[in-house]
């Protein structure tokens, strides 16, 4: 299955999702950075899919993924977390062997995984998305010095979820962020197995 990279970017960032409960949304809207009650002492998911997102917070419905934030970030703080990233599972033509990649897991603080991208209605598309997981040693860089600006996107992720469930498609497909191809450089490619 194809791998890529599909984000909302422009010269200088990239859009990533994440979906929170309502004291940290507010806060980190307020500050437009994370603070507390947001912590900096466990790993934290970035996605730059929103569709994966939707999917993953039942558009802003879950427990504590009650509120979907849009946090542009810098691309050189998110490629930085690439060039650290480690699969989390160890695949043939990505490591010489499963030691390899035990060895490259203990010791980075960046985790990546693909799952498959979804449609608007959730199915499975022919391609997969990028997970990136921040651990704590990152985790403050990126909360604190990477984040350009916060948007809060739950009365859209509603308002397209509404939509759907009234049989129109088109025009929650029109409230769709546009998403193309980011650009990788071989190196990261290789390394993401993308």
């Amino acid at each position: 299955m194809v791998r890529q990279v599909r984000a909302s970017y422009d010269k200088s960032t990239i859009v990533v999702y994440q979906a929170y409960n309502h004291a940290i949304a507010d806060a980190a809207l307020a500050a437009q950075k994370f603070v507390a009650p947001f912590s900096l002492a466990r790993m934290t998911w970035i996605k730059p899919s929103f569709l994966w997102m939707m999917e993953r917070s039942g558009w802003a419905t879950k427990s504590n993924q009650e509120r979907v934030l849009a946090v542009r970030i810098g691309r050189d703080g998110f490629e930085k977390a690439l060039s650290e990233a480690v699969l989390t599972h160890p695949e043939q033509g990505v490591y010489a062997d499963s030691g390899v990649w035990r060895q490259a897991m203990e010791e980075s603080r960046v985790r990546v995984q693909w799952d498959p991208e979804r449609n608007l209605r959730g199915d499975k598309l022919a391609y997969r998305s990028i997970q990136i997981g921040l651990s704590r040693e990152l985790i403050e860089e990126y909360a604190l010095r990477w984040i350009r600006s916060i948007t809060d996107m739950t009365d859209l992720s509603h308002k397209m979820k509404r939509l759907l469930r009234e049989g129109k498609a088109d025009e929650a497909q029109r409230h769709l962020p546009e998403e193309t191809l980011y650009p990788l450089n071989p190196e990261l490619a290789a390394r993401l197995g993308a």
